[in-house]
């Protein structure tokens, strides 16, 4: 059965953060940020704004482009991220509800590596004839786990969400390939945990995100070449054979020296952080979306996915795009 991406939408709040706001409350500058990061700017969810309105804002965003008709028949609703509006009900609830659809709801925690993971789980189900389609939405609010008197982490995120239907697709369409993993001795490099938590190591979790830069600089440069090249293996592809590549949107540089290690020219690779920033979990839908809208993404381009960030995990998937 061959399952891919029919229909996508997303949503990024109102408020737009820039560098040169940042350095009204921070020792940074807009030429520092954007030199080390490529980011120029960052959506910030309002007050009263969490991860299930971001979520909910995405899937109706899916609605209007791609008509009701797209939630009919979804009887399973995933939903990526690491800033749930709650312990439990899970956000994939909460959306469920909101649509009033008849499907079973779970939430996947796996920060930027995320919505591919969930992404993988979703294929799965449909193959196994537990699900015939799926709701599959990455969506984040970091404004509110990040410190933003510490300007290693301040200026690197921002909010936003995607959503995706996933379902049967015609033959040579749709995901050919998967390619995910975890090391859980990475944690302490990049985390945030609940007030009096620590790590089995004994260290404390801080309760706002906490990033060793050094170091996850370095898995990330490692693991997402890695993840290319083993996703197009498992997929039968030569690294020639791909047309796209929607990188989680992390840092520029970690792109950059992705498309060098591999021999890949940078214009393989959709970029959308300097408006964006890192959205965690919803950045690979955000980055797809703006791929399909400047007619980087068309049916038939072999296109992969890779995630990678805070577990340490990695994730990555390659597909034939569909519409």
């Amino acid at each position: 059965m061959n399952v891919g991406i029919s229909a996508i939408g997303t949503y990024l709040p109102e408020k737009i953060l820039h560098n040169t706001d940042l350095e009204l409350t921070l020792e940074t500058t807009d030429e520092w940020i954007q030199s080390r990061t490529g980011i120029k700017a960052r959506h910030i969810a309002a007050e009263g704004e969490f991860t299930s309105h971001l979520a909910i804002a995405a899937v109706q965003n899916l609605v209007n482009k791609h008509g009701a008709a797209a939630l009919e028949h979804v009887d399973l609703v995933i939903v990526a991220t690491a800033t749930p509006d709650a312990y439990f009900p899970s956000t994939a609830a909460l959306v469920q509800a909101h649509f009033g659809l008849k499907a079973a709801a779970f939430d996947i925690m796996v920060a930027c590596a995320g919505w591919v993971y969930a992404l993988n789980v979703a294929r799965a189900q449909i193959v196994a004839g537990t699900s015939q389609k799926v709701l599959v939405i990455g969506a984040e609010t970091f404004s509110k786990i990040v410190n933003w008197y510490d300007r290693n982490t301040a200026v690197l995120f921002g909010d936003g969400a995607g959503a995706a239907i996933l379902e049967p697709v015609g033959a040579g369409f749709g995901f050919a390939g998967f390619y995910w993993g975890a090391d859980g001795n990475g944690a302490k490099f990049l985390h945030s945990g609940a007030l009096g938590k620590r790590l089995p190591s004994g260290e404390p979790l801080e309760p706002f995100v906490v990033q060793n830069g050094r170091e996850v600089f370095k898995f990330a440069t490692r693991i997402m070449p890695e993840a290319i090249v083993q996703v197009a293996k498992n997929a039968g592809w030569q690294l020639e054979d791909i047309d796209r590549i929607v990188p989680h949107q992390a840092n520029a540089r970690i792109i950059e020296a992705a498309s060098e290690r591999l021999g890949l020219a940078s214009s393989k690779f959709v970029v959308s952080i300097e408006r964006h920033a890192n959205n965690s979990a919803a950045t690979i839908p955000l980055a797809l979306e703006h791929g399909i809208e400047h007619n980087l993404i068309k049916q038939g381009d072999k296109v992969i996915l890779v995630g990678f960030g805070g577990g340490l995990a990695w994730s990555a998937a390659a597909l034939t795009w569909s519409y």
